[in-house]
């Protein structure tokens, strides 16, 4: 509320504090409104209190209305996924976001995706068991993620969706549509005793594409449905349904983010997707809108705020949480990423998508793989075969990236496809290439693996998916109780975040209204708040 052109005069049993400590802590008090007052001292700020007619109390400048968390954000998501914020943390993948990392955000009224990608579905299906036994009728997601190279791996996860009755799924790396995705969404589709179309299985897609977004934002492809028609995958009902709702109830537009990314800003991509919801909208008129969101970059409170204000329906995080202890990632792991700073990261081949030449966005502060990928890519361009590769060079593999003999490599390599995918043996059979491929992804592969379980002598491999969020959380927190990665909880991280967001976009309305606070009381930061305001006085702020 800007009080400019209206003359008034706050009233309450508080006095309004001057001081950066006081001034921080009425700010932070985000449950009550705020008022900004003229005092004999200068520019002072209370919590509570009541504006009231000119004439005795003191001058008012300006004020701002109580703003929980809980208030942040899109409430159409929040009643959808029956959370309590507009705020999810997204699948990484390998198990890293982890059934602890769901389960203990769940509790605390935030949604998260379990990383079920690469995973086996045993233990897939033991995630899905506890999720069952231990949040019972809270929120989660699944995390289904575009495999090219092996279809049989997505095709079967849906299968276990559908068998386990999972809700929600969070759609990542898709480049295009499958008939996989589309078969879980349309198969979920039914009308409610009143006749309205019912979603049973939500779908979130991320994205970073407006051509991509799109193919999510608009009804299924006919020529897929009536696919999935004739193979009895979903009834005559359902393939009707599809053509009036859209694939996603939800698109996360992902930035410059850890893993899979084009490394976009948010700033240019959210708005222009915002754009193409808005054009989609208004020719297909459903009746629910889809919801846009923001992820990648969103390690702050003050990118959070931003990410909001910008018109994003909700916020995703991700590099950050990798960092808590119950992510999936190792000890060791995690210590790396605390210590990482904004520039710490580079993109470098990705094993799912290997031979396409497609990247992802990894640590590179402590680790030598983002290097030694980019390597194995460039001999996978210049050479036919392993065979091809030059002696000198093949011994420098052996001995430096793998360890081991190439050929033994390749029997592991049989051996794990034989149980998972044969359809890849039978590719390469024959085909030099295309076993070389499967060789190099074997490091790719295995090095996400000894990052995960915290292999000690192969720590110059670690594959870490990593995003400058991460290195701009490490620098927020520094002198925190959440600098130290041994501290560090999803839930609380979430709760910062999204506190301090609300912190900052109340700030931001007085500073529109004409007010300026010392930047030491302007600066949310991960403590209690009695503890912020001694580390005003401080000076630690």
């Amino acid at each position: 509320m800007d009080t400019r052109q209206t003359p008034l005069h706050w009233y309450g049993e508080q006095y309004p504090s001057t001081d950066a400590a006081g001034i921080y802590q009425a700010l932070a008090d985000i449950e009550r409104p705020c008022y900004v007052v003229h005092t004999p001292k200068g520019i002072g700020a209370v919590a509570g209190g009541a504006p009231g007619p000119a004439g005795s109390g003191l001058p008012l400048l300006a004020a701002v209305a109580p703003l929980p968390p809980e208030r942040l954000g899109s409430a159409a998501f929040r009643a959808a996924h029956g959370v309590r914020y507009a705020y999810y943390a997204g699948a990484m993948a390998g198990g890293i976001a982890s059934a602890d990392m769901v389960i203990a955000l769940a509790r605390e009224g935030f949604l998260a995706s379990y990383g079920a990608a690469g995973l086996l579905p045993e233990t897939i299906e033991k995630a899905l068991a506890r999720f069952a036994a231990e949040i019972p009728g809270l929120p989660y997601a699944v995390n289904l993620i575009h495999s090219p190279s092996e279809e049989r791996l997505e095709r079967e996860a849906v299968e276990l969706f559908l068998r386990h009755g999972v809700t929600c799924v969070e759609a990542s790396a898709f480049m295009g549509l499958t008939p996989h995705v589309v078969r879980y969404r349309v198969s979920g589709l039914r009308r409610d005793p009143d006749g309205r179309v019912v979603a049973g299985h939500r779908l979130i897609a991320k994205i970073s594409r407006p051509e991509t977004a799109e193919k999510f934002m608009r009804p299924a492809p006919e020529q897929m449905v009536t696919g999935l028609l004739q193979q009895g995958l979903i009834t005559a009902a359902q393939a009707e349904l599809a053509r009036i709702v859209p694939l996603a109830d939800d698109v996360t537009v992902e930035a410059d983010s850890g893993g899979h990314t084009d490394r976009r800003p948010l700033p240019a991509l959210l708005p222009t997707i915002l754009r193409l919801r808005d054009t989609v909208q208004y020719e297909q008129h459903y009746p629910s809108p889809i919801r846009v969101g923001a992820a990648g970059g969103l390690g702050t409170p003050v990118a959070v705020a931003a990410a909001f204000a910008m018109g994003a329906a909700y916020v995703v995080t991700g590099s950050v949480n990798q960092s808590c202890l119950e992510s999936g990632a190792s000890k060791a792991t995690r210590a790396l990423l605390a210590e990482a700073g904004i520039a710490d990261c580079e993109m470098a081949p990705a094993a799912d998508m290997f031979e396409m030449g497609v990247e992802l966005q990894v640590l590179k502060k402590g680790t030598l793989f983002p290097m030694r990928a980019k390597r194995l890519y460039e001999l996978y361009q210049a050479y036919d075969g392993l065979e091809a590769i030059p002696d000198s060079e093949r011994v420098r593999l052996e001995t430096q990236i793998f360890r081991r003999p190439l050929d033994d490599v390749w029997q592991d390599c049989v051996g794990y496809f034989e149980r998972r995918d044969p359809e890849q043996l039978a590719r390469a059979a024959g085909n030099p290439k295309r076993r070389m491929a499967l060789v190099f992804r074997w490091y790719l592969g295995m090095s996400s693996r000894w990052s995960t379980v915290g292999e000690a002598d192969r720590i110059l491999d670690y594959q870490v998916w990593c995003g400058p969020a991460m290195g701009s959380f490490n620098d927020w927190v520094t002198a925190s109780y959440l600098k130290p990665s041994g501290n560090r909880r999803v839930a609380d991280v979430a709760q910062h975040l999204m506190r301090g967001a609300a912190f900052h976009t109340r700030v931001a309305q007085l500073r529109s209204a004409g007010v300026n606070f010392p930047p030491t009381a302007a600066d949310y930061r991960p403590v209690p708040l009695e503890s912020a305001a001694d580390a005003v006085l401080e000076g630690a702020l």
